[in-house]
């Protein structure tokens, strides 16, 4: 099986960094393909810029909603610099919004966004370690999920869908699997008592069923700053598994 591992956190010392050595190693003894995407090495940028513009917009959009988007006029009242305001106008020319939609959705998305979704496309199934920060990912990895699980990459949108309607969203993902493996601050406990049923709707659900992955299963290292040696020495033992087990 083909996985790619996106790994996020930002110490290359850190005990998810052993997660990921482990997970590695079991993948390898089990003749898995690995490939990892490292987002801090890589330097990632996880802020949506107006350059991602047309993976959030294509020809599925409804005339009604378009119609309120005044599509050429916004583009036109983002550009702050003369210059380049003139050049926008120039582009835009005689075009009416849904012209203008097809073009801008034409330029496709920018390189770092291509380069991740050809991974993630070449992929049977995808792993991400990372901490869990606010009851999430890492912004770095949230940016990722962002910028690269775009329209027309990770879902489409019916006519419903662009009124409102969740379940209208169309998944094009099609990965066998997709696991994630979170170190924690807080104990078992605490997530028993509500972190975890949040994640796995906004993580699990949210993220990565709805786009199509087919199972998403997420393991937990708990409260890591404060375990012995034997816990993260059996953590370590748990993420080799996994690897063994995918």
């Amino acid at each position: 099986m083909r996985v790619l591992t996106i790994y996020a956190h930002h110490n290359p010392q850190s005990f998810c960094h052993a997660v990921l050595e482990r997970f590695t190693e079991g993948l390898r003894d089990a003749g898995h393909e690995n490939e990892v995407v490292d987002l801090h090495a890589i330097h990632f940028d996880p802020v949506l810029h107006d350059r991602d513009g047309p993976g959030w917009v294509d020809d599925s959009v409804p005339d009604d909603v378009l119609a309120h988007w005044r599509f050429g006029t916004s583009l036109l009242a983002r550009e702050r610099n003369p210059l380049r305001k003139v050049l926008v106008k120039r582009w835009i020319g005689k075009s009416d919004d849904r012209e203008l939609v097809r073009r801008v959705h034409a330029l496709g998305p920018p390189r770092d966004v291509a380069e991740q979704q050809a991974k993630v496309a070449r992929a049977d199934a995808l792993a991400f370690i990372a901490p869990v920060y606010f009851v999430g990912f890492p912004a770095i990895l949230k940016g990722w999920v962002e910028r690269v699980f775009s329209l027309g990459f990770a879902f489409g949108m019916t006519a419903d869908a662009w009124r409102g309607d969740l379940v209208a969203r169309v998944p094009l993902l099609r990965h066998q699997k997709a696991l994630i493996m979170q170190t924690t601050i807080w104990d078992e406990a605490s997530y028993d008592a509500g972190l975890k049923a949040a994640m796995k709707l906004l993580v699990d659900e949210y993220a990565l069923r709805f786009p199509g992955i087919q199972r998403v299963e997420h393991e937990y290292f708990h409260a890591v700053h404060g375990a012995d040696d034997a816990r993260r020495a059996a953590y370590l033992d748990r993420a080799y598994q996994l690897g063994r087990e995918f």
